[in-house]
């Protein structure tokens, strides 16, 4: 019941609090998603919104939809112009000997027909990617950190985690060693748009996050 996930909604924009294990798009297993949803999230609309970016199947959290073509149009190039701003949390199996700070490392596709693809750190040829970090908990050798992307690449928060600060997110079945929950949550997003307020929403822990939740608000 999608519906009942909203955190934001005005006649442009709907803030999901997107749940983990549910993908955006429809995927190939055809599992349910949020595409097969949409039409459930008209109110009243004759048009069903759509996302305006993506968040992986097994993260949780702010999901912006745009009600509106032209509404779709502005959000995306607010998007592509870093105008959003993004906060994640995740925890990473492990503890950084570091308490934050800048990660600054360009990604790039990598696929073979072996092992399907991922992306990968490649000063060379791939995309600037860069993330703000910073510690907010340690507890049982795992650490609480808090993301904010200043770029948008796909699989972006997971590679930096395993790749730059060598310490995976608890439960990534492709760059750590999954076995439970992937722990990214999307807490927060905001994305301005004057005249206008800007768009604000906050997504509620998950209960995968539970045992981590005095630490979130550090």
């Amino acid at each position: 019941m999608l519906a009942d996930r909203i955190l934001f909604i005005d006649a442009e924009a709907i803030v999901l609090d997107k749940p983990a294990g549910l993908p955006v798009d429809r995927p190939r297993d055809h599992a349910d998603s949020i595409e097969d949803a949409l039409e459930t999230l008209r109110f009243g609309f004759q048009r069903s919104p759509h996302p305006v970016h993506r968040l992986d199947r097994d993260t949780s959290g702010c999901l912006l939809l745009a009600r509106n073509p032209k509404a779709h149009k502005r959000f995306a190039a607010a998007f592509e112009a870093g105008q959003a701003e993004k906060v994640y949390l995740a925890v990473l199996d492990g503890v950084p000997e570091q308490a934050g700070g800048r990660i600054e490392l360009a990604l790039s596709k990598h696929s073979t027909r072996a092992d399907g693809w991922r992306m990968v750190g490649d000063a060379k040829k791939g995309k600037p990617s860069v993330t703000d970090w910073r510690l907010l908990g340690v507890e049982g050798g795992r650490a609480l950190v808090e993301f904010r992307p200043q770029t948008g690449r796909t699989h972006q928060l997971r590679v930096h985690a395993a790749e730059a600060l060598g310490l995976p997110i608890v439960g990534d079945p492709v760059y750590g060693r999954g076995g439970e929950a992937m722990l990214l949550h999307a807490a927060r997003l905001t994305l301005p748009r004057a005249p206008k307020p800007a768009i604000e929403a906050e997504a509620p822990l998950p209960e995968s996050f539970a045992r981590w939740a005095g630490h979130a608000g550090a």
